[in-house]
């Protein structure tokens, strides 16, 4: 039986998490349901559990991630954040902890998202004077633009173009450098989530996307972290990780 601790059990992403886990048919199981700003849950503090548990989830907020790494290192569990928005100071915290504990840390928690970002990585280096574009679509709520996933999308192809450079929302005089990155962030309505990459040259163009039906897609993956995190020996994990499993 996996035993999860859930922190941010109160937000839309711990709802889903819970719903998941509640119609789940493996030997799944939250221990512990902790949110610091909801009264519907008795447990405000993730301290506060002294139980038993396998892994940690979670889906709070960036500044949480100092309490929840003192509490992973102290117990020794596994943590998966599902989070976006560290500061530079707090991703310090995670790659130092990760030499002692395993931190699944991801800026998205789909499957499919690490496919897309996986093909672009390809058809980037196999199309090395291609322009790139990537567009990202969110609902009108969404507090950061671009989004995380975007721009993990655009250092995965600055991997195979060490010289780009990214620009954000095009506008103004001049003509398109040929090592530019364009990123574009859309916010409307009630949009889950959309991530496409777009590669052209004068000849062809390929658009990649991948587009979240739910929110349930995430939570999926959070749980799927968690799973694949489990009995690993310290190390900073990401989506990628399982990409290069499973492939």
């Amino acid at each position: 039986m996996l035993k999860i601790i859930l922190n941010g059990a109160g937000g839309r992403m711990g709802g889903a998490v819970r719903e998941q886990v509640a119609g789940s048919a493996d030997d799944t199981v939250l221990v512990a349901e902790i949110d610091k700003l909801s009264e519907d849950f008795s447990m405000h503090s993730i301290a506060e559990y002294k139980g038993e548990a396998d892994v940690i989830i979670d889906f709070s907020h960036h500044s949480a991630v100092r309490e929840l790494i003192s509490y992973a290192l102290g117990r020794s569990i596994p943590l998966v954040l599902s989070t976006t928005g560290h500061t530079e100071e707090e991703k310090a915290l995670i790659y130092e902890a990760a030499k002692t504990v395993p931190i699944f840390y991801s800026a998205n928690m789909s499957l499919g998202i690490a496919i897309l970002t996986d093909f672009a990585r390809r058809a980037a280096a196999l199309l090395p004077g291609a322009d790139i574009e990537i567009v990202e679509i969110h609902h009108n709520r969404k507090l950061d633009a671009p989004s995380g996933t975007a721009n993990r999308i655009a250092e995965e192809l600055k991997t195979v173009r060490p010289n780009a450079t990214f620009v954000y929302g095009r506008h103004g005089m001049g003509k398109r450098a040929p090592e530019e990155i364009g990123i574009h962030a859309l916010r409307m309505g009630n949009e889950t989530g959309t991530h496409q990459v777009i590669l052209s040259t004068d000849y062809q163009t390929i658009r990649l996307e991948h587009k979240a039906e739910s929110r349930a897609v995430f939570a999926e993956g959070a749980i799927s972290a968690a799973k694949f995190l489990v009995g690993k020996p310290a190390g900073l994990y990401d989506m990628q990780s399982m990409v290069n499993l499973t492939v």
